[in-house]
């Protein structure tokens, strides 16, 4: 018993000295963390004697904040007469150096170990790191390509150099590399883009790649990569019809179906690049029904001609060459789930712009009794149904098909936007409580716009409520603001004239405004939903609506009357007098974007 507890005791006391030392060491870090650098100093250095090797990193790096710089550089010597050899010293003594200001003895160092560089991949990678490691890019890029020269392989090291021409922001190194890289690995192309984003700023970073790529084409016009990239180059610089030439030119060399052409054209239909769009889905019909994106093209191809002409000012022959088109479509292909999504889209071509309510009501009820549609788009085609039977006067029917979206649908945008709707077809018919109610479950809504949408629409009514408790003026505003989303803006305007006249003094003038503004809007008259617009913010800037008609000036300046030092105005002003808007984070993302800011842009 008595010699168990002797080695008890003699291992305890042995470990002892371990303890001191991690407390010493934790009461430097400490010291350090406080600014007394010599106090830091005085322990590491008794901790240093104990043993070299340990502490010495903590040790140099104390002298060095110092800038004790004789007491590290012999510290530093005495580690490589200890292990000739090891390279890190070497490494840290140069950097010694560099601090003191003497980068010729530095560089001599430097250079002596690439000249001794040895064709070992797993040495020349820890001599990269720790050139790294001590905030030296620039050796870490010589000793990776001295690797490769005597390793006699361009191929090596892409990876590290990639990050540390990305650290170092040299555009012009990583495109280059990546150029290198990609035809051995293509799938590393998004990535490769994704990265470039976020160094480019400008077109003349753009340019710089496209004559890179246009060279590499040059020599090697089979490289299916270089021909991506620059397609995807003519996308960043929004040269949209380049972009699709790329494309088309690349499906007709490989004579293929043209998936990549349906895929660009996708792409094209997001950045309004209609034109262009309709010029790829045209090609892909062009091929012939045995082709497998036949359908799909057709459809899109009049989709895309549909979101043209609704999206600019257009005439009754437009919109109806449109529903022919659709038809026509529609003839060929039979109604089935292939072309549901194009019998939504006729129904609400013809509900909302031509105001043929039952023939619209028609489509979308022989689309919804379509069998295994998927379930997104049943449900988007049930709204669409309930809203068309609102607009015809069924508000039953209307009610009873938004409740079952809702019901299929708990928690998703899809089941909110559904509750939204419901709540919207209360406040059409005036009833207003039962309206609030539901509006209230949604101001916690995922999708920020429903959750705005259901706020405003909330305070609207409870504003309007506590002036007047028979909301007869309000109940005016509910029908104009159907009338609004029926498209039928000429009655909508009378409407929203007369509350004046019958309710004089009402608080609905901002509200009023808001609507008038949002007709604009629908007509492409953006110079007048701008005067709207402004006369909230200067003259109501208290007012429900401020915050959104100065998020609104934001957007009309930036993405319709291409004024971006306006617009970052107004999203400077949502920062700056509401932060409690619900458009804040966006308007601050935006705000960035047009400032330069390159990591919001990405």
């Amino acid at each position: 018993m008595r010699c168990l507890y002797a080695v008890i005791v003699l291992i305890f006391l042995s470990a002892m000295p371990g303890f001191a030392q991690d407390n010493e060491l934790a009461l430097a870090r400490q010291y350090t963390q406080n600014g007394e650098t010599q106090k830091a100093l005085d322990i590491l250095q008794k901790l240093y004697k104990q043993d070299n090797e340990t502490y010495y990193q903590q040790y140099t790096s104390a002298l060095l904040t110092l800038k004790k710089y004789d007491e590290a550089e012999a510290a530093t010597k005495k580690m490589i007469r200890k292990h000739a050899g090891v390279s890190e010293y070497v490494v840290s003594l140069g950097a010694i150096y560099s601090q003191q200001g003497n980068d010729g003895k530095a560089d001599a160092l430097y250079t002596e170990l690439i000249k001794n560089l040895k064709p070992d991949q797993n040495e020349i990678t820890l001599l990269a790191s720790q050139f790294y490691q001590n905030a030296n890019a620039d050796y870490a890029i010589r000793i990776f390509m001295q690797g490769r020269k005597i390793l006699n392989n361009d191929a090596l090291f892409s990876f590290e150099l990639i990050n540390l021409y990305r650290y170092k922001r040299d555009k012009i190194a990583l495109t280059e590399e990546y150029l290198n890289f990609l035809p051995a690995n293509p799938v590393y192309l998004s990535q490769a883009e994704n990265m470039l984003a976020t160094l480019y700023e400008g077109p003349q970073d753009y340019d710089m790649l496209k004559m890179a790529l246009l060279k590499r084409i040059q020599k090697d016009p089979q490289q299916i990569v270089f021909v991506d990239m620059l397609t995807w180059q003519y996308l960043q610089q929004k040269e949209f019809d380049q972009a699709l030439n790329q494309a088309l030119a690349l499906s007709r060399r490989q004579n293929n179906d043209g998936a990549n052409v349906f895929d660009l054209c996708r792409t094209l239909v997001s950045n309004e690049a209609f034109d262009a769009a309709i010029r790829g889905y045209e090609y892909i019909v062009s091929k012939g029904k045995d082709n497998p994106y036949y359908v799909s093209a057709k459809i899109e191809l009049i989709n895309t001609e549909n979101s043209k002409v609704t999206s600019g000012k257009y005439t009754q022959p437009d919109l109806l060459t449109l529903e022919r088109d659709y038809l026509a479509l529609l003839d060929e292909f039979g109604r089935n789930q292939s072309t549901v999504f194009a019998m939504q889209k006729l129904a609400n071509l013809q509900a909302f712009k031509l105001h043929k309510l039952k023939e619209a009501q028609t489509m979308l009820e022989a689309a919804v009794a379509i069998p295994n549609v998927r379930p997104n788009l049943l449900a988007s085609c049930k709204l669409d149904l309930a809203d068309i039977s609102l607009l015809n006067g069924q508000p039953w029917d209307a009610t009873l098909l938004y409740s079952q979206v809702e019901k299929s649908n708990p928690a998703t945008a899809i089941g909110q936007d559904a509750l939204l709707r419901n709540a919207k077809l209360a406040y059409y018919t005036g009833d207003f409580n039962w309206a609030r109610r539901q509006l209230d479950i949604l101001k916690a809504a995922t999708t920020q716009l429903i959750a705005n949408d259901a706020l405003n629409l909330s305070l609207l009514i409870s504003d309007n409520l506590a002036v007047d408790s028979t909301a007869s003026a309000l109940k005016i505003y509910a029908r104009a603001d159907l009338l609004i989303f029926a498209g039928q803006n000429e009655k909508a305007l009378i409407t929203l004239d007369s509350i004046d006249k019958k309710y004089p003094g009402n608080p609905l003038v901002a509200d009023i405004l808001m609507a008038k503004a949002r007709i604009a809007i629908q007509q492409k008259d953006y110079p007048a939903a701008v005067v709207l617009l402004k006369q909230i913010a200067v003259d109501h800037s208290y007012d429900l609506w401020a915050d959104d008609a100065v998020y609104m000036l934001g957007d009309i300046y930036e993405t319709k009357l291409n004024d971006t030092n306006l617009a970052r105005t107004y999203y400077q002003k949502i920062i700056t007098d509401y932060p409690a808007s619900l458009w804040l984070n966006v308007a601050r993302k935006r705000f960035r974007v047009l400032r330069g800011d390159k990591n919001d842009a990405s």
